[in-house]
């Protein structure tokens, strides 16, 4: 079992950047898929990133490629979204999720039944 916590939100405006970390504590972190999930306002929560246990294969959301950058230093256990180029309708909360359940495309990827721990979330606000 492991535990997550993100930092790094805020209210920044329209073509800022901003650095989103997810800490993991508990065993074997090496072993999880990380992804990042967000919940607009009004909206569903819907996938942005997410990165294989082995950091050598990512996925994304279409709105957010070539703009947002997911990496994951294991040793440290973190994630990382790195968000440029914000946009106001990246506003939401950002919330990462670890699972073990294996990643077989885009389509798994980005299922939130493909992952079992969750944090509790951080706010990004982007003004335009």
């Amino acid at each position: 079992q492991i535990q997550l916590v993100e930092s790094g939100g805020g209210l920044v405006q329209a073509g800022d950047s901003l650095r989103l970390s997810c800490a993991a504590s508990g065993s074997s972190f090496s072993t999880y898929n990380v992804a990042w999930f967000r919940q607009r306002p009004g909206k569903e929560r819907e996938f942005v990133a997410a990165i294989k246990f082995t950091g050598d294969r990512t996925y994304y959301e279409d709105s957010v490629k070539g703009r947002f950058t997911i990496s994951r230093d294991n040793a440290n256990t973190t994630v990382t979204l790195q968000m440029n180029t914000l946009r106001p309708e990246d506003t939401g909360v950002y919330y990462c999720a670890a699972g073990r359940l294996a990643i077989v495309g885009l389509a798994t990827a980005a299922s939130p039944n493909l992952y079992l721990f969750w944090g509790q979330g951080t706010q990004v606000s982007v003004s335009s």
